[in-house]
């Protein structure tokens, strides 16, 4: 048991799918998972395990942000003896992608000093796990699940005023923000674990196209079977 994870060792799998809200991990759960039952349930961060074509899953709630993420994949990671955790989230999109489409994260970019103050990680930049990506590849290969595959602008700030995405898209080659998976590939790439993200465009900078609250909750469907399916060749 961890500071902020009141599970059981043998609750928790060893492959751990994170959406940020806990909401999707219940809408998650009850559709895809057989026998799924809550293992925590602190602060409200809902996380359920159950079994995918008869494989050991733990869907677990990440919350917003660089520090929540940094939070719960490090007990995850360090507590539990997970070995590999595959973000599933939404973005906000700097180019051309379209609503929908979805992003499998290579680099992760930041303006955050969690790495420094983490683990003296001094560069803004962390990749995510080659194999685990080849593996989300194949996968989505098999399941005719088209791919975009590139770096995130992964941000501490939500609500950034003076946000010239165009820049950042010049200077860092990002498709887009978001703001969990810099954490996430930072604490795996410290304890020795492996990490991958999958996105799936919920906005775009270039024009006012958004998923409702309750598309993002629910919607994202073709994303939770690939990285599930991912999950059953680890």
């Amino acid at each position: 048991m961890s500071i902020h994870i009141e599970s059981k060792n043998d609750d928790i799998a060893s492959n751990v799918l994170m959406p940020g809200d806990p909401k999707r991990c219940e809408y998650i759960a009850r559709k895809f998972l057989s026998n799924a039952r809550i293992i925590n349930n602190v602060r409200g961060m809902t996380g359920y395990t159950g079994y995918y074509k008869s494989k050991k899953i733990t869907i677990f709630p990440s919350g917003m942000g660089i520090p929540s993420m940094g939070i719960y994949s490090y007990e995850l990671f360090k507590e539990y003896a997970v070995n590999n955790i595959i973000r599933i989230g939404t973005m906000g999109s700097y180019t051309n992608l379209n609503l929908r489409d979805i992003v499998l994260v290579t680099n992760s970019i930041t303006n955050s000093n969690f790495g420094k103050y983490l683990c003296n990680y001094s560069y803004n930049y962390v990749a995510a796990d080659d194999s685990l990506n080849n593996i989300v590849e194949t996968v989505a290969n098999n399941l005719n699940i088209q791919l975009h595959k590139g770096n995130i602008y992964s941000s501490d700030v939500f609500y950034e005023q003076n946000n010239n995405f165009r820049e950042k898209v010049e200077k860092f080659s990002v498709l887009g923000v978001e703001m969990e998976s810099f954490a996430l590939f930072t604490v795996a790439k410290m304890l020795g674990k492996k990490a991958s993200c999958l996105l799936m465009v919920s906005d775009s900078f270039n024009n006012s196209d958004k998923l409702s609250s309750k598309e993002r909750e629910q919607g994202l469907d073709d994303l939770i079977v690939l990285a599930l399916e991912t999950s059953l060749k680890l």
